[in-house]
């Protein structure tokens, strides 16, 4: 079909021709040059009369589809959607709301609220029988309740008699920045000073103020896949086109990406739990220097290590101040105390401040901040942390062994030394896959289908937390688990 774009002169103004591409057709169905239900060429034609490649039209295609200027229907082609100067999008109820091409990005984006895992259906078993070896479940009886209850009331009363000690200070509780500052320095080599350390709700909102301060529309983000669906959203709700980077036995592959953006987790890959080793970590730095990109490392749950030595995190190799560290302590601590933080560069911070300033004026959580920093610097913190590892390492080894004993003729497991879950590949094709699981749900237990974190095309794989779980009841689910595959072998 006759189809004229001014694409050449786009070419010009752009980096790459998929930038170039993006910006020349949403330029003209903005502009009206493109009204709505115009039918596009197909990805051939347009590729064709441009001269690149295929690939890219459809990429472009897709992100403007995800924006909501396009409409790509089966078998009839793409058409422009775009009218007015806003886009529609179409409630459940059958009613329009108007909203922005940022919230049509966020809401068709959002599933699972963020978390790092889904339980398989709920069936009806018997009661008692139930085992779910799911992700995200710290052990809860050894939390020590009765010294922490304590400081909570003794923050409510200190911050009755100054209620306003610190209100409106968007970077967090100062005394727990310089508890963390403290800890990282100790127990993760990290020398950051507090005044670099930003208190979040979580890793979450960190990954949320990070993608919109660092990326516009059209611009390629790198992310690991299997990885962190959270990540995906945001970017995909900034308008970020994901570049996805395979993940091997040893983590992340590095590749001459042109992105200046990559979220990594180095020192265990989740949901893997490989370890990237010193070589590909240093790659990584020299390509975040050549292209003058940032590189966000989650650290979510290298806490827990139970055998051999810790690999530095790659915070600690950066010199050029292209890194950017995030922590939490929903593993560590209680899984609904939503803290985590953020060890930004020079370069970074006042601007992340800004952002974080702007959602929260009054920043949230400061009972609980308050109370973390005085649990942390009384020693607390650090004395919770080694008891969990000691009980952790026990069901984390006991797992391990049962998993490669019973479960290897079905899954190939990623070997791991540290973190609260295991990672496996099944073995089989995905519908042997579903079968199994079907099964064992028949009996009473469940996992986390590693299917939410952006497996490649075709397979399965699997995440086994355990640490909420008893010895027994870890011994008795892979019995269980054992049974259901002797029928499948």
């Amino acid at each position: 079909m006759a189809f004229y774009l001014p694409f050449q002169s786009y070419c010009t103004r752009y980096p790459s021709k998929y930038a170039a591409l993006y910006h020349a057709l949403r330029d003209e169905i903005v502009g009206n040059k493109l009204q709505s239900h115009t039918k596009l060429p197909s990805s051939r034609d347009l590729a064709k009369q441009l001269g690149i490649s295929r690939g890219t039209v459809n990429q472009v295609y897709d992100m403007l589809i995800a924006e909501g200027y396009l409409q790509g229907d089966v078998g009839r082609g793409t058409f422009v959607v775009y009218a007015d100067g806003y886009v529609m999008y179409k409630s459940k109820v059958g009613k329009h709301i108007e909203l922005s091409a940022w919230g049509v990005r966020v809401s068709e984006g959002e599933d699972d609220g963020g978390e790092r895992g889904k339980e398989q259906e709920s069936v009806r078993v018997p009661k008692g029988r139930e085992i779910a070896f799911v992700v995200g479940r710290p052990q809860m009886d050894q939390f020590p309740r009765e010294s922490w209850n304590r400081g909570m009331y003794e923050q409510v009363r200190q911050m009755t008699e100054s209620p306003q000690a610190d209100a409106h200070i968007a970077e967090g509780h100062y005394a727990l920045r310089e508890a963390i500052a403290v800890h990282l320095r100790r127990m993760r080599g990290i020398d950051a000073p507090p005044e670099r350390i930003v208190i979040v709700n979580g890793s979450m909102q960190a990954i949320a103020l990070l993608t919109q301060l660092l990326v516009n529309p059209g611009d390629p983000v790198v992310l690991e896949r299997p990885g962190y669906q959270g990540a995906s959203r945001a970017v995909l709700a900034a308008g970020g086109v994901l570049v996805h980077a395979a993940v091997d036995g040893h983590g992340l592959i590095p590749q001459p990406w042109n992105a200046r953006l990559l979220f990594v987790t180095p020192s265990r890959q989740f949901p893997t739990g490989a370890v990237l080793g010193l070589e590909r970590r240093q790659h990584l730095l020299r390509w975040a220097a050549e292209q003058g990109a940032v590189i966000v490392e989650d650290d979510y749950d290298s806490e827990f290590r139970h055998r051999g030595r810790p690999i530095e995190p790659l915070k600690v190799l950066d010199q050029e101040g292209r890194v950017v560290y995030i922590g939490t302590f929903s593993k560590t601590m209680l899984q609904d105390l939503r803290i985590g933080y953020v060890v930004l560069p020079e370069a970074l911070h006042d601007a992340f401040v800004a952002a974080k300033r702007l959602y929260e004026p009054h920043p949230t959580g400061l009972l609980e901040q308050r109370s973390l920093a005085a649990f942390m610097a009384s020693g607390g913190y650090e004395r919770h942390l080694r008891r969990m590892r000691r009980v952790y390492a026990s069901k984390f080894l006991l797992l391990q062994a049962l998993l490669q004993e019973h479960l290897s003729t079905l899954f190939e497991w990623v070997d791991s030394d540290s973190g609260l879950h295991l990672f496996g590949w099944w073995r089989g094709d995905l519908r042997t896959y579903t079968a199994y699981a079907a099964a064992c749900l028949a009996v009473g237990v469940t996992w986390t289908d590693a299917g939410n974190y952006a497996l490649p095309p075709g397979r399965a794989g699997v995440c086994f937390g355990y640490a909420h779980l008893t010895e027994a009841e870890i011994r008795q689910g892979i019995a269980l688990l054992r049974s259901i595959s002797v029928g499948l072998c």
